[in-house]
């Protein structure tokens, strides 16, 4: 069972590389974040013609988040339960006995704004409900844009980054607060490159230069543990043209008893 994340920044514009990269790599769950469209605008027939069911959690320019598997998605649910927020960023589903928890957390902007205190707010809310979830599915996968770098390994010149959103001390203590909850970071279960990231820059060649943040992550319950193969991040749609600034990252499992 392969499991996947993928912040792809307007699925309008990215549909091909999507519809390209599940046809190459037979995924069995697909998170999307960043769709930036309305429900009404997703594009459910095409998915559904190339073998996929879909939900989805949107809005118009901004945010978004969707599942997508050629397997049933049951006990949907969008939202975190008593967070009064308007913007789309959370859908959870259960996907062949792992409940799938698709996540946007938001950026924050700077340690000064208004949105860094509601990201740090949005990170409590968030950890209460999967406490609550784990007790209902203990097989459980956190995945998404976290926009969160748990730690200076995760980011190109962590010097350059001293004081900015991404890599402040609260938010990598909020990473930490999620792993407490008996939560892995499954990239990290594995030997990896050094300089392996999800996120690059536009500007200043980023991509080129390698100038990037490991940002998206798929976190796993400790159930799921023995079932985690191996994880890692696919560079190559980042290549394309006209591609999204984050690539998709990967977790194969076992099959589950």
């Amino acid at each position: 069972m392969k499991i996947a994340t993928w912040n792809v920044n307007s699925l309008n514009v990215r549909l091909p590389h999507v519809l390209d990269w599940l046809a190459a790599e037979q995924v069995d769950v697909l998170c999307l974040q960043e769709t930036k469209q309305e429900d009404s605008k997703f594009p459910y027939a095409a998915l559904k013609e190339a073998g996929y069911n879909a939900i989805h959690s949107g809005q118009k320019t901004y945010n978004g988040v969707a599942i997508i598997s050629p397997h049933a998605l049951e006990d949907v649910s969008m939202g975190i339960p008593g967070l009064n927020d308007e913007q789309k960023r959370v859908i959870v589903a259960t996907v062949q006995g792992i409940r799938i928890v698709c996540a946007y957390i938001p950026n924050g902007q700077s340690l000064d704004s208004d949105k860094y205190q509601y990201k740090l707010g949005w990170l409590e809310a968030l950890h209460r409900y999967l406490q609550e979830e784990l007790q209902r599915h203990p097989n459980l996968a956190l995945l998404g844009d976290y926009n969160i770098a748990p730690a200076d390994e995760d980011v190109h010149d962590p010097a350059a980054w001293v004081g900015q959103v991404l890599v402040s001390e609260p938010e990598r203590e909020a990473f930490r607060g999620l792993v407490g909850l008996g939560l892995h970071d499954s990239f990290r279960l594995f030997e990896q490159e050094p300089g392996s990231f999800s996120w690059w820059d536009y500007r200043m060649a980023g991509f080129r230069r390698n100038l990037g943040l490991r940002i998206d992550h798929i976190l796993v319950s400790q159930p799921l543990l023995a079932h985690c193969l191996r994880c890692w991040i696919d560079k190559a749609p980042r290549k394309l043209e006209r591609p999204s600034d984050h690539t998709p990252v990967v977790l194969e499992l076992s099959a589950l008893p």
